[in-house]
């Protein structure tokens, strides 16, 4: 008999470094054994019946094991213990319903953890011993004793110097979990016109909301029609993290009331069997962090000099400021906002309003109507989120002089990429390694070029191809939208220099 003829309860076994007859490894959970309406030796026992009944028809074989010792016998079959899922025993110490799904879900966000992950050590470090993380994961967070690890600090330099604090790989995991749950839940809630970190809704999308709302208020542009354009000042180092809590729980508290029905990543739910006191536990421990707190810091302490005061957590006021780099600060940001929007959609009335993270934009007809706005918007963001704004980018500017948001610059019946994107486009074209593998060339190359897909440049295109040297490796389609490398130039190419080498 092996554990593959077992059923754990009513439930199949899981994988464990443990082997079968067949040489794949097995594991079985340390279930306990019902007595009755109880549960003994959870954790620390085994107790799993065989399928099949042995010769006699009134006994089947069971396994038993605990910490030490394990051992076959051969019991009666109408004990009359009731056979129940092995989950079912993971309760809420809290006192709430049992969370019948937990490690699963641990499961789907540890897989989303390590998207574009996989060659990282932290993250091979992790899989190393994926099966306990998880399991000890799972525990800490009914017992509500998980504690977040300290983060990392460093700087980075594109696309422009900021200040990133990352976390542990296991609280990425729990970030994604957090997601998971709630941001169906918290996207219902966003008006249509917020863009930043929401599935279909990104830069490009953000651009084209853009020129449709010029578009509507300049009627095709046949009347006067101007910007408004909005930056909040040190965004992320300004969020008041008390304030944020309490916000979050009010939404949840009013989609709690209602009776919809919401998907999440793992599975279709009620929202009346949510474990909700799982979710804001995990809302509060996110939330209310404090990454400065026993943070490593990496690369030159130097670097911190030439950072605004206003772009550091280093300097925020006591309780204030999210870590940048985080899954879980990109939709906090968005909620923390989330008031202004109803405030420009709804007190205002602007009709022509949008927002992406902290940058904001308003198209009128006129510019008094604009600036009114202005000091309406930095009285609410004092007031009531205790933010100000960067009054060196706060600008009108006539839509047909041109726009510049989100890395495009707006003109009548056409756009373009802005100064600085193409800058950094041209950089990378012209750092391409034809060392690497041509599949990767490709993709890197491809990429930049479908970036510039989305403006009208074609001159611009033909002028990247030609300093990339795509031409000289590969061939590029007519449109230069497309490049394919050709293999065997390639290799003649690296086999020379490294035989010049």
């Amino acid at each position: 008999m092996t554990v593959n003829d077992m059923k754990a309860h009513g439930r199949s076994v899981m994988p464990h470094p443990s082997a079968s007859e067949e040489g794949r490894p097995e594991r079985a959970p340390a279930a306990g054994n019902g007595n009755g309406t109880s549960l003994n030796n959870a954790g620390s026992n085994g107790n799993y019946w065989s399928s099949v009944p042995n010769s006699d028809n009134n006994n089947a074989w069971n396994l038993n094991f605990n910490s030490s010792d394990h051992n076959t016998n051969n019991n009666n079959r109408n004990n009359g213990q009731p056979v129940r899922p092995v989950q079912v025993f993971t309760t809420d110490p809290q006192g709430g319903v049992p969370h019948r799904g937990l490690l699963e879900d641990l499961i789907v966000a540890y897989r989303d953890a390590r998207w574009h992950k996989r060659s990282k050590f932290y993250q091979t470090h992790f899989e190393m011993n994926q099966e306990q993380e998880l399991v000890s994961l799972r525990d800490e967070l009914l017992e509500r004793s998980y504690v977040a690890r300290p983060s990392s600090c460093f700087i980075i330099h594109d696309p422009k110097m900021r200040e990133v604090f990352a976390a542990e790989f296991r609280d990425r995991v729990v970030h994604h979990l957090f997601y998971n749950y709630t941001h169906k839940l918290f996207e219902r809630t966003f008006i249509a016109d917020c863009y930043s970190c929401i599935a279909g809704r990104g830069t490009h999308y953000g651009v084209e909301r853009l020129k449709h709302h010029v578009f509507s208020c300049s009627q095709n542009w046949t009347k006067p029609c101007y910007v408004l354009k909005l930056d909040i000042k040190g965004y992320f180092m300004s969020i008041n993290r008390a304030r944020l809590l309490a916000h979050c729980r009010k939404l949840l508290g009013k989609v709690r009331c209602s009776q919809m029905t919401i998907g999440t990543k793992v599975r279709k739910s009620q929202i009346a069997n949510f474990d909700w006191k799982l979710i804001d536990y995990l809302l509060e421990s996110i939330c209310m962090l404090n990454p400065v707190e026993n943070c490593r810091v990496l690369g030159d302490r130097n670097e911190w000099k030439k950072l605004p005061k206003d772009k550091s957590l280093f300097h925020s006021r006591p309780g204030c400021g999210l870590p940048i780099g985080n899954l879980s600060s990109q939709l906090f940001s968005n909620i923390y906002l989330g008031v202004l929007d109803d405030f420009m959609k709804r007190e205002l009335k602007c009709r022509h309003y949008g927002r992406y993270v902290d940058d904001a934009f308003v198209v009128a007809s006129s510019k008094e109507e604009l600036y009114g706005i202005v000091s309406c918007a930095r009285r609410f963001l004092r007031d009531r989120l205790e933010l100000e704004l960067n009054e060196d980018k706060v600008r009108v500017v006539d839509a047909y002089k041109g726009v510049e948001f989100l890395g495009a610059y707006v003109k009548p019946y056409r756009t373009y990429p802005s100064t600085r994107s193409l800058r950094r486009i041209r950089g990378r074209m012209k750092s391409l390694d034809w060392h690497e593998r041509s599949r990767r060339i490709q993709a890197r190359a491809n990429s930049m070029l479908g970036v510039l897909s989305h403006y009208d440049c074609w001159h611009v295109r033909k002028l990247l191809v030609w300093e990339g040297r795509l031409r000289e490796f590969g061939e590029v389609e007519d449109d230069c939208l497309k490049f394919h490398p050709d293999v065997l130039r390639l290799q003649r190419f690296q086999t020379k220099r490294r035989g010049t080498r």
